[in-house]
């Protein structure tokens, strides 16, 4: 007898609101990453021209294959934009809200700031602020439970990396103060 699937449900306590209204369209972010990506094959394209994109005596100089994938790449993004530039009359869908903007950027920032702080502070220590804020103030957790899981958490990746396995992180002054 075969045991029926079961589906776990998680209902989001605040859903961004419905007629929250448009940032930002798909048509606009298609051609901008269009033109990023076009920006990136024409430097791609230039380096490996420099570098030498053609056969010599011993077969294809360094760049020959780069370059070639460089055109293609270049050709897509053109492709991309002109196929935009000829839908421009039709609407184009909504590609994220206001309030959907709202909760990438509750994540994007503190990862930014992650990395950031990783620099001065080392890596377990920025750790440890990523998850209790991100348990505190997204998740809305006690905070005492913030903080004992980002302790425990990043107590597990210290040993884990640098007892363990011996792998070197970045450190900071805390790590230093015990002399790692």
């Amino acid at each position: 007898m075969s045991k029926p699937e079961v589906e776990i449900v998680v209902e989001d306590p605040d859903p961004p609101a419905s007629d929250s209204p448009a940032v930002t369209s798909t048509r606009t972010v298609d051609v901008v990453a269009s033109l990023l990506l076009l920006a990136l094959a024409v430097l791609l394209g230039f380096d490996n021209w420099r570098t030498g994109m053609s056969w010599d005596s011993t077969g294809p100089q360094a760049g020959y294959f780069p370059f070639y994938l460089s055109v293609i790449l270049a050709a897509a993004c053109l492709f991309g934009i002109g196929k935009e530039f000829l839908a421009r009359r039709q609407a184009s869908e909504t590609f994220v809200t206001r309030a959907q903007l709202r909760r990438v950027t509750q994540v994007f920032v503190p990862t930014l700031l992650f990395c950031v702080v990783t620099q001065w502070f080392g890596l377990y220590v920025a750790s440890f602020l990523l998850v209790a804020g991100f348990m505190a103030f997204i998740g809305r957790i006690a905070a005492w439970k913030s903080v004992l899981t980002a302790f425990l958490f990043s107590l597990i990746m210290f040993v884990t990396f640098e007892v363990a396995f011996d792998v070197i992180m970045p450190k900071g002054p805390l790590e230093a103060l015990f002399g790692h």
